[in-house]
């Protein structure tokens, strides 16, 4: 039985596992866009989700378990500051996993992860394209 057990093992150890899903969510903070393989994807998801809401909540003892669980010190302000203010009336839901495709070398399932409300939102850019071919196509039908 699986009673309990939260993460995926990724066949590494504890402490490799766990440094690795920290380099994952310290460079979805620092690019605030990612591309990893989908389960690798799903588990950073959830620890960014975490890490977010404790920038959200700003208070002394989040900071310092912010501080030692983000790899770069540098991403700190950005994480109190930024993403503090963007996400401040959104109650979860940070992070976006857009399937994409399977890796050349071994078939492994692709992704990109992604904050949501981001400069680069993919969901935006796709949106936008689309309502750009819909425009250029009403327009192309008025003039014939």
């Amino acid at each position: 039985m699986k009673h309990g057990v939260a993460f995926r093992k990724f066949s590494r150890t504890s402490s490799h596992r766990m440094l690795m899903l920290r380099n994952l969510v310290t460079s979805l903070l620092e690019h605030e866009q990612i591309r990893t393989t989908l389960p690798k994807a799903r588990d950073t998801a959830r620890l960014a989700e975490k890490i977010i809401t404790m920038g959200k909540k700003g208070d002394r003892a989040a900071q310092a378990r912010a501080s030692a669980f983000i790899l770069k010190p540098s991403i700190l302000p950005k994480l109190f500051g930024t993403f503090a203010e963007r996400y401040a009336q959104r109650p979860g839901g940070y992070t976006r996993i857009h399937k994409f495709g399977n890796r050349k070398g071994d078939n492994a399932p692709q992704a990109i992860l992604e904050l949501v409300d981001n400069p680069r939102d993919l969901r935006w850019e796709i949106t936008s394209r689309a309502i750009g071919w819909e425009m250029l196509k009403e327009k192309l039908k008025r003039s014939y």
